[in-house]
């Protein structure tokens, strides 16, 4: 496998990243860092048990509104790897009516794929736009329409010297060109819809492979237009940049990161338990997802339109608020695989006030640059933030606890009115300032109706 400088974060530098957008919940984010930590551990073991290495997938245990997907999902960002995030109740048993399982291992491939790809494009783009200002340069000099300012020599071959095509380049590249109209030959070939074959659905691995495989057969169609040229170097560079992308390496290099440093978050597992602790009868669709579920998670081959991938090395993080199942609802089988249980707390109203502030993407910073939009300095007093948590919080005890999602419904009630006056009745440059008064003003309605649906997420 090839190495990758991807994990080598420090478990507590790991916490430190999830800090920043993530209060409290201490034990899941140590958690996840080590078993982040212990991927990059097992890149370094040269014996042959690294083979018998696998994560430690993990169980996370929590109201809604928490920070179970935030934590997840801000990983996968953190170590820039291949995340899928999916919904367990979104599965049907082989897919009837649904997604099948393995639909999720190969979203994650896809997504490896355009990771890798985005990478090698970054690295091809120097040399794309050198072919792409070579074709500009061209056309310009084949061009009888020539810009003024520029001089058409040509040396005793008939061809023009290198000094005019040097001096085209400084011009494209300087943008002093980029009103100027240039005929440029690009491909117009649409892509061919395979539909259903026989009357029967197909496997979606092999629909990929017969999708491509028709384009591929197909005649590549192209026709000659006059644009501007700085839309020229738009159109030929994503021309240019897929002649320059080796396929084959992507797909391989993306299997690899797929398999070997892949994510995948199953949100809401608990809807798919079985519920038979009260003398229910067991629910034979959800328990057919679990068994579906289980030899993905326990490591198994699955074939994608890129090639087959071992889940083996894949690690799956699982989530559930579990307010009427229990873990031990699931299949016996299935509990074994997540061997690492957290159970994650409910927010405090200290909790709540530190969420408005601190986080770098804290909701007071986000109307802040809102209203920033508009010219409009936002500003919260001290005791306004405490009574906002305050709020929220007593919401989230007398109706259904969501958990930091509550903050949403306050703020939008709290500042809606503001985003609709602005720019007809509050200007630019004008200061809005928002008090416990204000507050407890605004809100008062929506303490009082806390029942109505309006207001419920």
């Amino acid at each position: 496998m090839k190495q990758y400088d991807l994990n080598t974060l420090t478990p507590q530098e790991i916490v430190n990243e999830l800090d920043k957008y993530i209060i409290g919940q201490k034990s899941a984010k140590r958690n996840v860092a080590i078993a982040l930590r212990n991927r990059w551990r097992r890149m370094q073991v040269k014996t042959m048990i690294k083979a018998d290495i696998t994560p430690n997938n993990i169980l996370m245990i929590g109201a809604t509104g928490v920070g179970k997907s935030e934590i997840a999902r801000r990983l996968a960002k953190i170590v820039k790897a291949p995340f899928v995030k999916v919904e367990a109740s979104k599965f049907t048993e082989v897919g009837y009516v649904g997604r099948d399982v393995e639909s999720m291992v190969r979203d994650l491939v896809e997504q490896a794929v355009t990771m890798v790809k985005t990478i090698q494009e970054e690295e091809l783009k120097d040399k794309a736009m050198k072919r792409v200002e070579n074709i500009i340069i061209d056309a310009l000099i084949s061009d009888k329409n020539q810009p003024t300012g520029l001089v058409q020599v040509t040396d005793v071959s008939g061809a023009p010297p290198e000094s005019l095509r040097e001096a085209y380049r400084k011009k494209i590249r300087a943008g002093e060109m980029d009103d100027h109209k240039v005929k440029i030959t690009v491909d117009t070939s649409p892509p061919v819809e395979v539909g259903m074959i026989g009357g029967g659905i197909i496997d979606e691995a092999a629909f990929g492979n017969i999708q491509e495989m028709f384009n591929n057969m197909m005649p590549k169609k192209s026709t000659k237009k006059r644009v501007a040229i700085s839309e020229a170097k738009k159109l030929l560079l994503t021309d240019e940049l897929t002649k320059l992308l080796d396929m084959d390496a992507i797909k391989e290099e993306a299997l690899d990161r797929a398999a070997y440093l892949g994510m995948i978050f199953i949100d809401e597992i608990d809807k798919i338990a079985c519920n038979t602790h009260k003398g229910s009868s067991p629910d034979v669709s959800r328990e057919g997802v679990q068994r579906d579920l289980l030899p993905i998670v326990e490591g198994s081959n699955v074939n994608t339109k890129y090639g087959a991938i071992s889940t083996d090395h894949i690690l799956f993080i699982a989530a559930g608020a579990f307010h009427v199942s229990k873990p031990s609802d699931l299949i016996p089988e299935l509990q074994g695989r997540f061997p690492i249980r957290v159970e994650l707390d409910n927010l405090t109203k200290e909790d709540f006030h530190r969420i408005l502030k601190e986080p770098q993407n804290a909701l007071t910073k986000q109307y802040n640059a809102l209203f920033e939009a508009e010219q409009v300095r936002l500003v919260f007093e001290e005791d306004a933030i405490e009574e906002l948590a305050n709020t929220a919080f007593s919401l989230n005890e007398q109706i259904e606890n969501i958990g930091a999602r509550r903050l949403h419904t306050v703020m939008s009630h709290l500042l809606n009115e503001f985003l609709f006056d602005m720019p007809d009745k509050i200007k630019a440059n004008e200061t809005v300032t928002i008090t416990k008064r204000l507050v407890q003003e605004r809100l008062e309605e929506l303490v009082k109706n806390k029942e109505l649906n309006e207001y419920i997420l």
